[in-house]
Formats: structure tokens, sequence, C-alpha cells
């Protein structure tokens, strides 16, 4: 039997939840449609928020011939048989789902045919494709990022989806918590509906069934709705404020929703944003309090988290490093680069090997010309950062 979310899926782009970025009145892809000028893409973003629905809509509009292909499951034959089937047609809308994991061979067979014309592809994946996917691939295609969808989408998807359900009865809470509980997947909220509708006998649905299916709402939000990003960041801005108690509080708040991938993405992200040089032992034991959590599970993955993000809190904080980082990609977005100096480059031989000099330091530039004299590196006051900068210091005045 067809499950819900199939039957759901939209067949013109304006039946699409969220991506109101890509989809809309003078939108990129909605306008790459309605000039029927569509170029290859690969559509990336989290689970449940529309990447299939998107391809399915863009080929339906066009109504142009189409194959869905999975690069873990189908073969190269099947592959083949597309590329032949393209050419019988004259070209074709090729959709292929987890892209990444699409191997050489497959690569190798497809990329003269997307150059040529004869194959437009759609290539759907949860991981970024800018670390993931081939840039053989990558260089012929563009590349959308798809947005989370927001507790509204949700619910907007959800009472869609009531439509598709005869003589069924529930309210505004009910869909709420369903909406919570799905982590911003629309697929996921949608089936934990049909089988709520399933799963009553009169097509209730009511907390208590939500109760009984262990359908846990994610209480991300206080009393005036504040949603999960706010917790978050609440969580971030309490550590890096250095209260330890606001910290452990929002900590707990994420560890009783369930929530610990969001725990370690932030958590890796204040080790090296906001502690940084004060503490910089900090990163490698965030690291190995995520990995006993992993190895330990839920309830006992609270205990090394709650002692890392203690010492977090507690530790000195610097931004130095990163804001200095981020200044320097400003000057190269804008343009400020100029030439790699001549004596550092590949097949100088006036480079000075700093090694062959005391304190392994001798003077010579390094920046292009264009940028001598600029400082992008500021420290902090903080012991460790005033420790570095005392020994460099020493080892430019050539002390022991």
């Amino acid at each position: 039997m067809e499950n819900l979310a199939n039957k759901m899926r939209p067949v013109k782009l304006d039946d699409v939840i969220g991506q109101q970025h890509l989809i809309g009145e003078n939108k990129i892809i909605s306008n790459l449609v309605k000039n029927k000028h569509l170029c290859s893409m690969i559509l990336y973003g989290k689970p449940g928020i529309g990447k299939t629905s998107i391809a399915n809509a863009i080929v339906m509009e066009l109504n142009l011939p189409h194959k869905f292909l999975n690069a873990t499951i189908n073969n190269k034959q099947d592959f083949d048989i597309s590329i032949a089937e393209a050419k019988m047609h004259g070209s074709m809308i090729l959709i292929i789902d987890e892209i990444h994991r699409m191997n050489k061979d497959k690569q190798d067979l497809l990329l003269p045919h997307i150059e040529s014309g004869l194959i437009t592809l759609i290539g759907l994946t949860t991981s970024n494709p800018y670390h993931k996917i081939n840039p053989a691939i990558r260089s012929r295609v563009k590349i959308f990022e798809l947005h989370e969808l927001s507790i509204d989408d949700i619910i907007l998807g959800l009472k869609k989806a009531c439509n598709y359900l005869d003589d069924i009865k529930v309210d505004d809470e009910a869909l709420k918590i369903i909406a919570r509980a799905s982590s911003g997947d629309l697929r996921n909220a949608i089936s934990e509906l049909e089988i709520a509708y399933y799963s009553s006998s009169n097509h209730e649905i009511t907390l208590e069934l939500l109760k009984e299916m262990g359908t846990k709402p994610i209480f991300f939000h206080d009393k005036n709705e504040d949603g999960h990003y706010d917790v978050l960041s609440a969580f971030q801005k309490s550590i890096r404020g250095s209260d330890v108690d606001a910290s452990l509080h929002y900590l707990s708040r994420l560890i009783e929703a369930g929530d610990l991938d969001s725990i370690y993405r932030r958590m890796s992200v204040i080790a090296y944003e906001d502690i940084g040089l004060a503490n910089p032992s900090i990163g490698p034991k965030v690291m190995a309090a995520i990995h006993a959590a992993e190895l330990v599970g839920l309830p006992e993955a609270r205990i090394p988290l709650q002692t890392v993000i203690t010492e977090m809190a507690l530790s000195p904080k610097s931004n130095s490093a990163h804001m200095a980082g981020d200044e320097a990609l400003n000057d190269i977005r804008k343009g400020t680069t100029g030439n790699v100096p001549n004596h550092i480059k590949t097949s100088s031989t006036t480079y000075l090997y700093p090694h062959n000099y005391p304190n392994s330091y001798v003077k010579q530039d390094y920046l292009p010309k264009e940028l001598l004299g600029k400082k992008y590196y500021y420290p902090k006051n903080n012991k460790y950062e005033a420790n570095l900068n005392k020994i460099h210091e020493e080892m430019k005045g050539g002390k022991k």
C-alpha cells in the first residue's frame, strides 16, 4: 500500500512546502521551469525537507522524459539503460538520490552526457556536495541548498495530509506535538500522522494516543513558543557568557528532547569559536566526550556531556583565532590577494629555510606585497595566548 507521504508528492512547484528562497515568484528554480530551460543541479539538505518533492514537481511541470535512480541501489547496467533511453527520447532528466555515493564508474559514464546535454541531472543528497561530490560532477551542476522547515511549515504539511484521510479528527495541539517531534522532517511527521490515524478505532488522534505511540514532543519551546534554535542559541550564549548553571540548564533541555546531534554540533563550534586559544585542550576534550556519549548512549550519555559542558562554561574565552581567520577570508572575498612572493614559490632558489637559523626563525616576507604589513591576529588577554605571544617574540628576537 502506497504511504501517505508518497500520495502527497507535489506535482507542481507551487505545492512544495517551504524553500521560498528557491521556489515562488521570481525565484530561481521556478524561473528555470517557467522558462523551460532547466540546468543540471544538486539539491542538498536534511531528510524530509523537500528534495525529492522539488525534483518530482520539476519533471511533472515540464512533462519531460525522466527517470529516478539511486546511486547505492542501481547498478552500472541501470545507468547504461537510462542513457540508452535518453538517446531514444533525445534527452532525459535523470534524478539520482544519494548522489554523494555514486562511484567513479557511474560518474565516468554520465559525465560526457551531462556535458552534451543529453542528460539533465538532478542529484539529491543529505551530504554537503562541496565535500562529498566529485569535482568533475560538481563543476557541471548548479548546487542549491535547501533550508530547514519551520514548525509552521510542518503543521501546514500535516493539515494538507489530513485532506487525504477520511473522517480524521485531530486538533491543533496534536498537530503541534507531531510537528515538534519530527525535528523538521515533514516526511516523518506525515508518517506519524498516518500511523496515529490507523491506530485509532474512530480515527481520532488524541494527545493520549500520541503518548501511547511514543510520540515524544521535543520541548524546545518556552510558554511563548520559542523554537529549537532559540534553545541552541541560549545554550551557546550561556557557555560563552561563562554561566555554568544556565549552560547545564539548556543542555538538560536538549538531552531531555534526545537531540544529541544538535548538542554535538554546537559543542564542537563553541570549543573553537568561543573558547579557542584560551583553552586549546577543550577541542579534543569535546571530541572525547562526544565519542563517550555515542559509545554509551542515553541515559548515561548525559554524564560525559555534563562534565565537558561544565569545563567549557568555566574556561576562559577567546575568539581571536577565528576572528583573525574571518578577516583574512574577507580580504580574499573582496579580491585583496596578490601573487605569492617569488621566494616562497615551489620553484624558488632564494627561500630561507627557518630551521637553518637560531630558534628556527629567519625574517622574510610571506604575504603578497599588496598585503605586506597586514595584521589579522590580535591576541586576547589570557594566559595561554600571552604565553604564546611571549614565546613568539622571543623566537623573533633570537633569544633561547
